[in-house]
C-alpha cells in the first residue's frame, strides 16, 4: 500500500491534469446524452457554458455602456444609488443621452420658477411633498387618507422580497413619510415597523381568506381593527408582470411563519387563480368595493394593468350611474416588474404604464369622474423627469418597485425567480439575507424617497408650480419620431389633463387625514441615533 502511495506522490502534477482531462473527454465522447456542444466537442465545450453562466454580469459590468442595459441602465441605477446614501448624485460635462431618440423627454421650464417666500412649508423643509388629493373623500369613507409621500413603495409581497428586505423598506418608508404596500403575500410583522400601510390582495386571498380559500370580509375587518396603520385597501385585478395569469406557492416554499401570514395549510400546493371567485364581472367588483370600504372604513382602490378598455368603460359608466366606485385606481406597466412571469406575458401582455394609463384617463375624463379618484402610476416612473411626465398626464401619486429595491442593495441581477438573489433582496435563502443591514439599508431607503422628492420639487418649482399636481399636459414634449419632431403631451395622446383642485402645500401639511405619522423631529433623532452608532456610512 506504501509503494502504491510512494508511486502516486511521484507523479507530475500536469499528468493528473491530463488524466481529469481524459476522463471529461470519455464522458463527454460516450456517456453524454443531454449536450450537443460538449459532445462535439470535448473539454473545450464546456468552455461555452461557463462563459454563458456569467455572461449577463460580464456584459453588466465590462461590455454594456453606461446607457445601453435594460431594464435599467447603469446611470440610472447610479443616480439610485447616490441618493439612497445621500451622496453627490449630479452629473457633469452635460448629458451623455441620445436626446432624439423616440419618447425622450423634455420639460418646459419657466422664464420665472416659483418662488418659495419665508415661511413656506418647503422653505423649511424641502422633502415635504403630499398628494394634492385624499383618498375616500369624495365617498366620504370613514377614514380618509392624504398620502404624506407622492413617492412610496409599489406592491411586493414577502415571499417575492426576503424578510429583511421588507423590513428594511418598512423603516425606511416610517422615516420618509411613505406608505408600503403589502403586496398579495399579506401583512407580515416585517410590515409593522411604523410605516403607513396599503394592504393588498389578489386572486388567493392571502391573509384575508377562509378554510376554503375563499375572501373572508371577517378577516378583513379584524385585521384593519387590529392594524390601524393600515390606511387603504388596494384589490388586485391583475399585475404588470402576468396580466390575467395564476399561479402556484409550491408546498416546498411554504414555511411555518409564510403559512401563518398567508392563512394557507403546510405541505400542500397554493394556488392563486387567474381570477377573482369573490365576485363577477364589473358590477361584481364594483359591489365588492363598496362592500369592503363599507365594513372596514377605509379607502379601496383597484390595481390592473392595461389592455383592453370596454370593461374600463363600463366602469366609468357604473360609477356616473351610482354615484359610487373605489376611491383610487393604480395603473400597472405591462412590461413587467418583480413578479416572476414567462417571457411572453411580460414582453407582449398588456400596455406599458405610458400608453395604458393614458387610456384609461381619457375614459374617466370623458365621464367627468377624475376628480373623485387618485390615480397612482406604477411601472418604472422611480425617476424625477419620469415622474414630472406622469404627474403631467394626471397621475396623483407615484409608486416604486424596482427602483426601491435597489435603494437598500438590488444590483440587479435578474434572478429575482430562481431564490438565487445574491444580494438578499428578493430571496428566502437564510445565508444571504443576512447580508441585509436593516439599519442601514432603512436610512437608504428613506434617502432614496427624501432626494427623489426634493429633486422633483426642485422640477417643479423650476416649470412655475408649486406642486407636481399642477402640471399640465404641455408643460412636457416628446420626440416622436415623425415629421413633427416634437410633440407635447397632449398632442401625442390627445386629450388634456383636468386641474386637480389645488390651494397650497400649507393646506396639506395641516390636513387632518394626512398620513406618514409626519414627525420631522422623530426622524431627524432616528437619524442622528444611527450615525452616531456608525450603522451607516455619510
Amino acid at each position: 500500500m506504501q509503494e502504491v502511495l510512494d508511486f502516486l506522490s511521484n507523479i507530475p502534477w500536469w499528468v493528473w491534469i491530463l488524466v481529469v482531462l481524459l476522463v471529461v473527454a470519455i464522458r463527454d465522447i460516450f456517456f453524454n446524452k443531454k449536450h450537443t456542444i460538449s459532445h462535439n466537442y470535448p473539454v473545450v465545450g464546456h468552455l461555452r457554458y461557463l462563459l454563458e453562466s456569467f455572461g449577463p454580469e460580464l456584459r453588466q459590468y465590462i461590455v454594456s455602456n453606461n446607457r445601453e442595459e435594460l431594464p435599467f441602465n447603469r446611470i440610472e441605477r447610479g443616480w439610485i444609488y447616490a441618493s439612497a446614501k445621500n451622496e453627490n448624485n449630479y452629473e457633469g460635462f452635460g448629458t451623455d443621452r441620445d436626446i432624439y431618440e423616440p419618447n425622450y423627454i423634455f420639460i418646459n421650464n419657466s422664464m420665472l420658477p416659483f418662488r418659495l417666500e419665508k415661511g413656506h412649508p418647503n422653505a423649511k423643509d424641502p422633502y415635504f411633498l403630499a398628494c394634492a388629493k385624499v383618498m375616500g373623500e369624495y365617498n366620504k369613507r370613514r377614514r380618509p387618507y392624504r398620502p404624506a409621500s407622492v413617492i412610496n413603495v409599489s406592491a411586493m409581497s414577502f415571499g417575492s422580497l426576503s424578510a429583511r428586505a421588507i423590513e428594511s423598506l418598512n423603516r425606511g418608508c416610517k422615516l420618509a413619510h411613505a406608505y408600503h404596500n403589502t403586496g398579495e403575500g399579506g401583512l407580515s410583522s416585517y410590515h409593522k415597523t411604523g410605516s403607513d400601510i396599503v394592504f393588498h390582495f389578489g386572486t388567493g386571498y392571502f391573509g384575508v381568506r377562509d378554510e376554503n380559500g375563499d375572501f373572508s370580509m371577517e378577516k378583513m375587518v379584524c385585521l384593519t381593527e387590529e392594524y390601524p396603520q393600515i390606511r387603504a385597501i388596494e384589490v388586485k385585478i391583475s399585475q404588470g408582470a402576468k396580466p390575467g395569469k395564476g399561479g402556484v406557492l409550491p408546498a416546498a416554499k411554504i414555511t411555518p411563519e409564510i403559512a401563518e401570514i398567508r392563512h394557507v395549510p403546510l405541505g400542500k400546493d397554493v394556488l392563486s387563480p387567474p381570477s377573482h371567485s369573490a365576485f363577477t364581472g364589473v358590477e361584481g367588483m364594483m359591489q365588492f368595493v363598496e362592500d369592503i370600504a363599507e365594513a372596514t372604513g377605509l379607502p379601496v382602490g383597484i390595481k390592473s394593468a392595461v389592455g383592453k378598455l370596454e370593461d374600463w368603460e363600463k366602469l366609468a359608466e357604473i360609477m356616473v350611474e351610482t354615484g359610487k366606485g373605489p376611491d383610487f385606481i393604480t395603473i400597472d406597466g405591462g412590461e413587467g416588474g418583480t413578479g416572476a412571469a414567462p417571457p411572453s406575458f411580460a414582453d407582449h401582455v398588456a400596455l406599458p404604464w405610458l400608453f395604458g394609463f393614458a387610456e384609461v384617463y381619457k375614459i374617466f375624463k370623458k365621464y367627468n369622474l377624475t376628480e373623485r379618484i387618485v390615480f397612482i402610476g406604477s411601472g418604472k416612473l422611480g425617476f424625477p423627469a419620469r415622474a414630472v411626465m406622469a404627474f403631467s398626464m394626471g397621475a396623483d401619486v407615484i409608486n416604486v418597485a424596482r427602483e426601491a429595491m435597489m435603494s437598500i442593495g438590488c444590483i440587479q441581477a435578474q434572478v429575482c425567480h430562481n431564490n438565487k438573489c445574491p444580494s438578499g433582496v428578493a430571496t428566502q435563502n437564510k445565508w444571504r439575507q443576512n447580508g441585509i443591514n436593516i439599519e442601514n439599508k432603512s436610512v437608504r431607503a428613506h434617502f432614496y424617497f427624501k432626494n427623489f422628492r426634493k429633486e422633483l420639487l426642485e422640477m417643479t418649482h423650476a416649470c412655475g408650480y408649486e406642486h407636481p399636481c399642477q402640471f399640465t399636459m404641455n408643460d412636457v414634449n416628446l420626440t416622436v419620431g415623425d415629421k413633427e419632431l416634437l410633440k407635447t403631451l397632449a398632442e401625442a395622446f390627445t386629450y388634456n389633463k383636468v386641474e386637480v383642485p389645488f390651494t397650497s402645500v400649507r393646506e396639506h401639511q395641516k390636513c387632518e387625514n394626512l398620513g406618514g405619522h409626519y414627525n420631522r423631529k422623530e426622524e431627524k433623532k432616528e437619524v442622528k441615533k444611527l450615525k452616531k452608532e456608525d450603522k451607516v456610512r455619510y
